[in-house]
């Protein structure tokens, strides 16, 4: 068990910006590197990772802060530290404005540029927790924005251009993560209130509608595997990779597995956010592995390159 300080954090989510790494991953195993030294670049992207992972925290902490009433009629999200009493609202926000004023000195640290994106990612959250978080669709489209400038920004800090297909891919899929959390918020309390509990919760921005999400879900899966693979099959990508995109495409079933666990998971309730989905879930964390394993070894393994030219030429 996490202390409550570190729990307010969310260390766990941290995982999100692995979005700013890649950009940095398909740098290293493209051919337009040039005269670049490998080793600053990664620098570079991690030092972006960590800037983001500090504002994601201190708005978090601050969300917390200011959600706290709302949560604690929540069958999961009472036991946050400020929901739950063990840490004082006050305290959180200090604690989520520190944060966020670290992320920014990174930043620009970093890049001028990377420092403007994380002012716009801030700027972005400040008015997701004023009023964006409970406008329906809106709400999930900010959230899905914010990864999207993750993406951007580890594309600024490496020198390169922020390509098209990036931000298509990342915004569609984190669209269906985050109905994916929506549908899982509402089935944990429809399942609480069939037990005697959780009555006084009522899901923000009126996500009350299980055949809505289902929708709404049904929908962005579906854009999502189209645009992952219209862009491994893409002209764009053999520009770049050559036969080695067609291993991206090859590796499609498994980005439809964890899709399809995510759901799954959410849809029994089981999973405050899609990251817990793919921990807890075997299948998921099987699937993510392969896929892991399955995109490094087409990148950076030769022969694996040598048996997609001979079978795909």
């Amino acid at each position: 068990m996490l202390p409550a300080p570190l729990k307010l954090l969310r260390p766990g989510d941290w995982v999100k910006n692995v979005f700013v790494l890649v950009p940095l991953v398909f740098w290293l195993a493209g051919d337009g590197r040039g005269e670049a030294d490998a080793a600053t670049q990664v620098m570079q992207a991690l030092l972006t990772a960590a800037a983001f992972s500090l504002a994601g925290s201190g708005f978090y902490a601050i969300n917390d802060a200011l959600d706290a009433e709302e949560d604690r009629r929540h069958p999961v999200k009472r036991r946050r530290p400020v929901a739950s009493g063990a840490i004082a609202p006050g305290t959180a926000t200090a604690i989520g404005v520190a944060l966020v004023l670290a992320s920014l000195a990174i930043a620009w640290w970093v890049r001028p540029a990377v420092l403007a994106v994380v002012v716009t990612y801030v700027a972005l959250q400040v008015g997701y927790n004023a009023k964006l978080k409970r406008v329906r669709l809106v709400d999930v489209a900010t959230v899905a924005t914010g990864f999207v400038l993750r993406a951007i920004a580890g594309a600024l800090a490496i020198g390169i251009e922020v390509s098209t297909w990036l931000v298509v891919v990342v915004f569609a899929l984190t669209l269906y993560l985050g109905f994916v959390k929506r549908l899982g918020d509402l089935r944990a309390a429809e399942l609480e209130r069939s037990r005697g509990d959780g009555a006084g919760w009522k899901p923000r921005a009126g996500y009350d509608s299980a055949e809505d999400l289902n929708w709404l879900l049904a929908v962005t899966g579906s854009v999502t595997m189209m645009a992952y693979l219209v862009y491994a099959l893409s002209d764009h990508a053999r520009g770049i990779f050559g036969v080695r995109a067609t291993g991206f495409a090859l590796l499609a079933p498994l980005v439809f597995v964890v899709i399809h666990r995510m759901y799954l998971r959410a849809n029994l309730g089981k999973a405050d956010s899609p990251v817990a989905a793919v921990i807890a879930d075997r299948g998921a964390r099987a699937a993510t592995a392969l896929f892991v394993i399955g995109v490094l070894t087409t990148l950076f393994w030769p022969p694996a390159a040598e048996a997609l030219d001979k079978v795909f030429k």
